[in-house]
């Protein structure tokens, strides 16, 4: 209480002003540490240099906040449906993450308005707006902690943008369908980041490949990891819809490696 209080006291000079009253907007609360919002609302094509000398823009934060983000939505499903199995957890909170829902849910939010981008053409590279949400979780949880980040995603971007009931009954992504399909038959499946470049426009891309088993079965190049992981599961999921043959041999190889290390 005492704390809450105190934070009350230290937003009185800020409020009304820029971008505090931006940032106000969009959280429901007044920043204390302002520098991290700007650096989540900074992409690459901008780095501002700090004072000792670093580089700064939102990538870090990116890293940090998709792993705070990943685990709320773990934490929240987790506990509403109680007797479901860890198949259906995992998909679901894929759907609920993906990137497409992210860059929608930025824009409605107002991000686009105040991320700082130097980027000439978004019209491909919309992942932007969706790497700004997920900094701007990283930034929430080092600024109020964790129960403030969670009741952020859930409040606000579950609550008011995901219907968590269409969710369940939308199309799943074809990430989640191999996962699944994985764990149905007790097969591996990895997704591994085998390059990165940079488009003429030095926007970064990725290109990755997805492991069933030990069997490297799809690749898929995007402007996000997650991107190029939908598109390499793509890639897998039709290759074993075309082959029984090379389903049959995933499966076998796997129940036998399972036998070994059982004897």
């Amino acid at each position: 209480m005492l704390r809450r209080l105190i934070k009350r006291v230290k937003a009185i000079p800020n409020i009304g002003k820029e971008p505090y009253l931006s940032f106000y907007n969009i959280l429901g609360f007044y920043p204390d540490k302002i520098d991290l919002y700007k650096e989540a609302m900074t992409h690459r094509s901008s780095s501002i240099r700090s004072k000792k000398g670093k580089w700064v823009n939102n990538e870090r934060l990116e890293f940090l906040g998709d792993a705070i983000l990943d685990a709320i939505v773990a934490d929240i499903l987790y506990k509403k449906f109680e007797n479901k199995k860890e198949g259906f957890l995992t998909s679901t909170r894929s759907r609920i993450v993906q990137r497409e829902t992210l860059n929608k849910i930025a824009v409605e939010l107002g991000l686009d308005k105040i991320i700082v981008s130097s980027t000439r053409n978004l019209a491909h590279n919309t992942n932007i707006y969706g790497d700004a949400l997920e900094a701007l979780i990283g930034a929430i949880y080092l600024d109020q902690g964790y129960r403030v980040a969670k009741r952020f995603v859930f409040e606000t971007l579950i609550k008011e943008h995901i219907n968590i009931d269409k969710v369940l009954k939308s199309e799943v992504d074809f990430k989640s369908r191999l996962i699944e399909w994985g764990q149905k038959n007790r097969i591996d499946v990895r997704f591994e980041v085998i390059d990165s470049t940079y488009d003429n426009m030095n926007n970064p891309v990725f290109v990755s490949c997805v492991k069933v088993g030990e069997v490297e079965i799809g690749t898929g190049k995007g402007y996000s990891k997650k991107e190029s992981h939908q598109k390499a599961a793509k890639m897998a999921i039709k290759k074993l819809r075309e082959s029984n043959e090379l389903q049959d041999t995933l499966i076998d190889s796997s129940k036998h490696d399972l036998k070994d290390k059982e004897d």
